[in-house]
């Protein structure tokens, strides 16, 4: 399983907004701790506001905060909300696939089967839970100059 980096900086985006719950934090800010394209951060914080995990404010005054409490963020929502598809192999696409052996191939049932466990393992933890409140110090000497 592979999930774009759109859903890498989402994830990224909210574990640095949870290690600061007090204030709005810039997009300038996160791209810099993380080295990401402002450009790019400015297109998923846009997804992550769309699905409610974040408020953003535009302008001298804006900023981004956690629209909810990092415990009822789960991190399964945020991967489903933010990557495109789950296409592992070409058949899941029934539009663009031309595997001719699917209506004869066994592989589909058990790759369907753990797609669904992969998202349920990750429905079993919340932003609260991968944040972390022990490792907040840490995090904050890796990424605050």
């Amino acid at each position: 399983m592979y999930l774009t980096s759109h859903t890498d900086y989402a994830l990224r985006v909210l574990l640095y907004l949870a290690h600061f719950p007090e204030r709005q934090v810039s997009t300038r800010e996160i791209s810099g701790a993380f080295g990401i394209s402002k450009h790019h951060l400015v297109r998923v914080v846009q997804t992550l506001a769309q699905h409610r995990f974040v408020k953003a404010r535009t302008g001298r005054n804006g900023g981004v905060a956690l629209a909810r409490a990092p415990r009822q963020i789960r991190v399964g929502d945020v991967v489903r909300a933010c990557e495109p598809n789950f296409n592992m192999v070409e058949c899941f696409d029934a539009e663009s696939n031309t595997c001719p052996i699917v209506p004869v191939c066994g592989l589909k049932a058990p790759l369907h089967e753990a797609l669904r466990r992969f998202l349920e393992a990750l429905d079993e933890y919340t932003l609260a839970d991968i944040a972390g409140s022990a490792s907040h110090k840490r995090f904050v000497t890796l990424l605050l100059p």
